[in-house]
């Protein structure tokens, strides 16, 4: 099989999720009382999950059956003026952009769906097997999904998200379906890798809004270098498995890259928001050692449960090497409750774990 290349206009299509990720990741920002409540941490993660599996299920149409062909430019270029007003429509004010975001997310994923039901009838037969009952299942969604526009209280909610989680489930529940028709893993670990890049991007951002404080002194300097070398660490342990450590040969379904993916990238958002919360001083003192240190602890645990599967097994991390990195993160936190820190200090921990983390797994 010839290998899948990204093409220019799926870079071009990934470039409406910069502003989507970035809305989504700016609703951590609201800090209330020294915490960030329940409710906004909600609505980040359903904000989030939408656009995830909104640019998840259109990579994975194109990686097993999409042709850099006018019929399926026509199809990318709608997916992305239905993305363009779902991310428009992003809000936490969700009533207010309800119907926009609404045709913005399901326009999205009905040109997906007539994707999938309309493949050419020349592919083999496991894969029009596979392409029918993504497409089905993908329709299956959207349908309970449309039910909410019946309603206009909080129920329109649990039934709009009640359809995104029957679409994200069904393919876990066919999978046995989607291994006969395997992902090109090379293209797709390249894919969740421009995706990665967009979420690092979000932490930079935050390394600049700490550069651009007005006073300057050792403590913010130290922050901003300790922060600097945290985000170049996850940026070296990330793609450097990604380059060199994963075999990109294995035929599988792909989907411990797909729903791993998902924590690796709400973990990012955290970490990026994190950054600014810290050194803003906007969290009280324990709810900021357990959101900053628990957005690394995810970021740890699901990058290393993402590439374990597909690291060759002589590169796999052993049992030993876990307890010993969540050792340290632990050590860290309780270190910290003891004495109180500085938030130099705490992004230096941040730092440090993440430096040992890549020279380990790199």
């Amino acid at each position: 099989m010839m290998e899948k290349k990204v093409t220019w206009l799926e870079l071009f299509y990934d470039l409406l999720f910069v502003a989507a990720v970035s809305k989504a990741g700016h609703v951590l920002l609201h800090a209330e009382h020294g915490v960030i409540t329940w409710e906004y941490l909600l609505k980040f993660v359903l904000i989030f999950i939408p656009v995830w599996w909104a640019w998840v299920g259109q990579t994975l149409f194109i990686n097993r059956y999409g042709q850099d062909i006018l019929s399926h430019r026509i199809f990318l270029i709608l997916q992305l003026l239905s993305v363009l007003i779902m991310t428009a429509s992003l809000s936490t004010h969700f009533d207010e952009h309800y119907l926009s975001f609404f045709v913005g997310y399901i326009g999205s994923r009905a040109f997906t769906a007539i994707q999938y039901l309309t493949i050419h009838k020349s592919k083999s037969e496991h894969q029009q097997q596979a392409a029918r009952f993504l497409g089905l299942s993908f329709i299956i969604g959207i349908v309970i999904s449309s039910g909410s526009l019946f309603f206009d209280s909080w129920v329109r909610y649990v039934i709009l998200y009640a359809g995104i989680a029957v679409d994200i489930i069904l393919p876990l529940l066919g999978r046995k379906n989607l291994v006969k028709v395997p992902v090109q893993t090379h293209h797709l670990l390249e894919r969740f890798a421009l995706f990665t890049l967009i979420l690092l991007g979000e932490s930079v951002v935050s390394i600049i809004a700490v550069l651009s404080a007005d006073q300057w002194d050792l403590k913010s300097i130290l922050f901003a270098v300790f922060t600097s070398l945290f985000v170049i660490a996850m940026w070296w342990q990330y793609f450097d498995n990604v380059e060199k450590k994963v075999s990109k040969e294995m035929q599988t379904a792909g989907q411990a890259i797909i729903y791993g993916h998902l924590f690796i990238y709400i973990s990012l958002s955290m970490i990026a928001a994190s950054i600014q919360l810290l050194y803003q001083n906007l969290l009280s003192y324990e709810f900021m050692l357990a959101f900053v240190f628990g957005s690394v602890l995810l970021y740890f645990l699901s990058t290393t449960l993402v590439f374990h599967r597909y690291r060759h097994p002589h590169l796999r991390l052993r049992p030993t090497h876990m307890v010993v990195m969540v050792g340290l993160l632990v050590a860290f936190v309780v270190v910290d409750l003891i004495y109180r820190v500085p938030g130099y200090v705490i992004m230096g921990e941040d730092m440090l774990f993440l430096l040992v983390y890549a020279k380990l797994t790199t």
